[in-house]
């Protein structure tokens, strides 16, 4: 397999959008430019460097969050003139440009939105290519009086993956070994699942914000990568307020971790934020989408093939994109000299129901892996309601997945929804924390498989 890398500090991790900007410029061939979209502190900065040193003969990296006054001068008054606003980019960063073999860097484009409908002109102008990267916080605000141009080509990145965390750890081989025996769908045995499982609650700690791995690696001690992650939250937590002073978007970002421990059907928002209108939540709903910093599912009223069609955007539940952020938030009124949260956390001997934490890990793994999140809800006796956590579709049928944070094999949920959509249903799935076996029709199978569904 061809590796593909990305430097944080003096160490090299590999990152898969890697592989998708690489297709991106042969087959654009400056026909288009790429936009990277994702949350502040995945790592769009690092990673486009880095392709711009491997793939380009130079280039000229722009970060419109330290915008130096004498590019601010020439985007205001001579971005369409081209010529002179490439001879003047040149001068200011000391770059020499070379006709399709340069690329010019845009970082966090939002912030500059005349640079983002001036692409049309660079494109088809094609001395150059062009790659752009957005956080998307503030976004709309940015470009309400612009016209998004037609020639962006849009990748979204996320935080490392599990399969990226474990080659950033060094070990190369795991999850190619994982991949085989998930095809095969034999067991793996008691004693290499408990192994797996404790690598992968690592990851669940750890997260894969590229800062919180570093720091794990530099450093092997879980209470400074939460000082990493506490930080980034803070982060987070300011671009919030930014953009929704009231602080109502950053109340419904805080309350995740507690709204998913409830174990209720959906998040609920008049608990957070009391007298506002629907339609202003689903607003501020939509801007903590666009920023990436969560993943929403939404409840599928009727689910079949067609899981969009049949969402209800008024019925939700709400993730942290990266589990480790998670984990961080959800303890966050504890002082991190008690590392014992994250000792008892790693050894599964923490005294309290994981099952939200899994949950959410699940949902990020499925959402790196490009699935929309959908789950189902029913009321099957008077007085007791089943879930189903995730849908996947499959072509014409569905595949229910419940998740658990244990080795627990009943799975009625899965049981009762299978009987009554039937006709619908290819597969059922348990993920949980023991070895792969199938229950009957069920197959109950390590949460680490989660990536290759």
């Amino acid at each position: 397999m061809q590796h593909y890398f990305v430097v944080m500090n003096r160490r090299v991790f590999e990152r898969k959008i890697y592989k998708k900007m690489l297709n991106w410029k042969k087959e654009s061939a400056g026909k288009t430019a790429l936009l990277i979209e994702g949350a502040r502190r995945v790592g769009k900065s690092t990673v486009v460097k880095h392709f711009a040193e491997r793939e380009y003969q130079s280039y000229i990296f722009i970060d419109f969050a330290n915008l130096n006054p004498e590019t601010k001068d020439i985007i205001e008054t001579n971005l369409y003139d081209l010529n002179y606003f490439f001879m003047r980019l040149q001068l200011i960063y000391n770059v020499v440009l070379i006709e399709r073999k340069s690329v010019i860097i845009f970082d966090e484009v939002q912030l500059c939105p005349n640079v983002r409908q001036a692409i049309k002109y660079l494109v088809q102008d094609g001395r150059y290519d062009y790659i752009e990267t957005g956080s998307l916080i503030g976004i709309k605000q940015n470009v309400r009086n612009i016209v998004i141009p037609s020639e962006e080509e849009r990748v979204q990145m996320y935080p490392m993956d599990y399969e990226e965390f474990r080659l950033a750890l060094g070990d190369n081989s795991t999850l190619t070994l994982l991949k085989q025996m998930f095809e095969k769908m034999e067991p793996l045995g008691d004693a290499t699942n408990r192994h797996l499982m404790r690598n992968f609650r690592l990851y669940m700690l750890v997260g894969g914000m590229p800062q919180a791995v570093n720091e794990y690696i530099e450093t092997n001690n879980l209470q400074k990568v939460d000082v990493v992650k506490r930080r980034i939250l803070n982060l987070y937590a300011d671009d919030l307020h930014k953009l929704d002073p009231s602080n109502k978007l950053r109340s419904l970002f805080w309350a995740i971790p507690s709204e998913l421990s409830k174990n209720a059907s959906r998040y609920q928002t008049t608990t957070i934020i009391n007298n506002v209108k629907q339609k202003k939540i689903q607003d501020l709903l939509e801007t903590l989408r666009e920023s990436m910093i969560v993943n929403i599912s939404y409840h599928s009223s009727d689910p079949s093939v067609g899981l969009s069609l049949t969402s209800d955007k008024t019925k939700y539940k709400m993730y942290l994109a990266d589990t480790g952020l998670f984990v961080t938030l959800a303890f966050w009124d504890k002082d991190f000299t008690e590392n014992v949260i994250y000792q008892k956390l790693l050894a599964d001997k923490l005294e309290t129901n994981l099952g939200y934490i899994f949950e959410n890990v699940v949902a990020q793994m499925l959402r790196s892996a490009g699935h929309e999140l959908f789950y189902h809800t029913f009321q099957h006796t008077k007085n007791h309601n089943y879930e189903i956590d995730f849908i996947l579709s499959k072509g014409a049928k569905v595949i229910p997945i419940e998740v658990k944070s244990s080795g627990y094999k009943t799975h009625k949920s899965l049981d009762v929804f299978c009987e009554k959509f039937s006709s619908r249903v290819n597969d059922r799935i348990l993920l949980y924390t023991k070895d792969y076996r199938r229950d009957g029709n069920t197959t109950c199978m390590p949460i680490y498989y989660t990536q290759f569904l």
